[in-house]
């Protein structure tokens, strides 16, 4: 086909809008033999659309506007005459070239994939879930924490800042979680306990550090929310709230609605903390050097049900490190202002 060879590989800036109601973005648009990539200024894929399904939405008109399909929500912006040329020369060509029986191939291709998304959304919501998670890159998980976080803030406030308190919170993270990923938040209002997000953040209600004399008992709670987000996913609670419709969504488009968005945030702020394994959670006080007898006593001030987490404490034997020293543990007491 020397119109595909003609026009690989071309370059050009276009406007894409994922949706009706999002905002416009600048964008590079390239393509090779039969596919059509959008991509952000940093190289970034943002949508990847088959040049055969492309729909010309404004005939003759400049600049050029085009969507994925005829049912396509999104759309692309192209003035560079070249690439609009090589766009339409490119879908004549893969048009003309298919044979008349690969129609019905094409139709029963389609007919056998809507099945298989039907199933997948409707019969099997968790094999979809579970796929989601193992291909949603690390960038989107932080950028739905992000969007958590922030409809979670409309119903606590803004969280709790202060230099000093900025500076042991960190030190607080470094010491009990890993270095570099994710972060902490007191929140003055909002949630039971600790929440964590998507992307490694995780919240803290500001009763954790002003209720109680010692830090090993706010290191503790962040050691049981650490093992809580290793054994669900924090992602798989959100979609498998969200529904197969909206995972299908993330899973194509790599965003959530907002609505969806501030529906869990919701859910967030109202649900109590689960329970996790008390022998892992065990497991990660002695790896971190910690007491688990005053987080014990802070869940239940009887003991009993957290009994298995006093008689067992790793650091009976007086090998804990410290936590914060109180110079710093002074400075997050008062993060809040109180």
């Amino acid at each position: 086909m020397t119109a595909l060879k003609q026009f690989s590989r071309l370059e050009c800036p276009g406007v894409w809008r994922p949706s009706p109601d999002e905002q416009r973005r600048d964008v590079i648009v390239s393509f090779g033999d039969t596919s059509l990539v959008i991509s952000d200024k940093t190289g970034k894929a943002l949508s990847h659309w088959s040049l055969a399904a492309a729909v010309r939405i404004n005939r003759t008109e400049t600049p050029a506007i085009y969507t994925p399909s005829a049912e396509g929500t999104e759309t692309l912006e192209i003035d560079d005459e070249t690439m609009v040329d090589a766009i339409d020369t490119v879908r004549n060509a893969i048009l003309k070239s298919r044979p008349r029986r690969g129609r019905l191939r094409l139709l029963l291709l389609s007919g056998a994939l809507v099945a298989l998304v039907s199933a997948a959304v409707f019969w099997l919501p968790g094999a979809l879930v579970r796929h989601t998670l193992s291909v949603v890159p690390e960038p989107t998980r932080t950028e739905i924490g992000t969007e958590l976080f922030r409809a979670i803030g409309r119903v606590s406030g803004s969280p709790c800042r202060s230099p000093r308190g900025d500076t042991a919170l960190a030190r607080l993270h470094a010491r009990l979680l890993a270095p570099g990923k994710g972060g902490l938040l007191i929140l003055p209002a909002g949630v039971a306990d600790t929440v964590s997000l998507p992307g490694g953040l995780m919240l803290l209600d500001r009763s954790l550090v002003e209720d109680h004399e010692s830090p090993d008992v706010v290191a503790g709670y962040i050691l049981a929310e650490s093992q809580r987000a290793a054994e669900r996913d924090p992602l798989q609670s959100l979609l498998e709230a969200a529904g197969p419709l909206d995972t299908l969504r993330l899973l194509t488009t790599g965003h959530l609605p907002d609505d969806t968005i501030k529906a869990y945030a919701e859910t967030l702020a109202a649900t109590a903390p689960a329970p996790v394994s008390e022998s892992a959670l065990l497991e990660r006080f002695a790896s971190a050097r910690v007491t688990s007898t005053p987080y014990a006593y802070a869940r239940d001030v009887t003991g009993e049900s957290t009994l298995g987490l006093i008689e067992a404490d790793p650091m009976r034997g007086g090998d804990a490190q410290t936590v914060l020293d109180d110079g710093n543990w002074v400075a997050l007491q008062g993060i809040c202002g109180r």
